[in-house]
């Protein structure tokens, strides 16, 4: 099944205006620079939730990238799509700034013995877990809004696929470790402010006894 269903989206359910936005949106310098300056903004003027908001999530996304992430492709070795056999690729050419590359026509190209090397292992997917992180962490403090991120997180998800960096297996299953993880951490986060925000910060504790609201 995860074979059959990695065929369907990496070489039948392909179209040209969907190679660019697959590819797009899974290259993360394209939106590095927005994803910075909305940060910023949020810790500048969301106020008590915000900043809760940005402080937990850089937790959450720190403690999964550098420990759980990386320890777990090593343990496990899983090769990618493109590591193991003949896959469709897409490319987007390289310009600076980054974002002029989304008025380029990508290149589209079959993996090949130079592919067989130039990436870590496959699962999980650090796209996948990012992503996932941020629509969960959202949902927490912001509720129904907080699921609209999903959409990004869905879309982010499913170009690992059709961009031939990751099995479906992989997907689904970093995604549920990736949702796992950050309620972990934000129940930790709940944990530490009602337990030590009295003595540190009182009146704010006062106006805030939970963390997430």
């Amino acid at each position: 099944m995860d074979q059959f269903l990695f065929h369907l989206i990496n070489e039948r359910w392909t179209h040209p205006a969907l190679d660019l936005f697959m590819a797009a949106v899974s290259d993360v310098e394209i939106w590095k620079p927005l994803l910075i300056v909305l940060a910023m903004c949020i810790l500048i003027f969301g106020r008590f939730k915000g900043r809760a908001f940005v402080i937990c999530l850089a937790l959450a996304l720190i403690l999964a990238d550098f420990f759980l992430v990386s320890t777990l492709k090593t343990a496990i070795g899983r090769r990618r799509p493109k590591q193991v056999q003949k896959v469709r690729m897409v490319q987007l050419e390289r310009t600076h700034p980054r974002f002029l590359t989304l008025f380029r026509r990508p290149t589209i190209r079959y993996s090949d013995e130079t592919d067989r090397n130039n990436s870590g292992p496959s699962f999980p997917s650090g796209h996948v877990t990012d992503n996932v992180i941020i629509g969960t962490m959202f949902v927490l403090f912001f509720r129904r809004w907080g699921w609209l991120y999903f959409v990004v997180a869905a879309a982010v998800s499913y170009s690992r696929i059709y961009l031939g960096a990751h099995w479906p297996s992989d997907v689904f299953g970093t995604a549920f470790m990736a949702a796992g993880a950050a309620l972990l951490v934000a129940a930790l986060a709940e944990f530490i402010w009602k337990r030590w925000a009295p003595r540190w910060a009182p009146e704010l504790f006062a106006r805030h006894p939970r963390l997430i609201e």
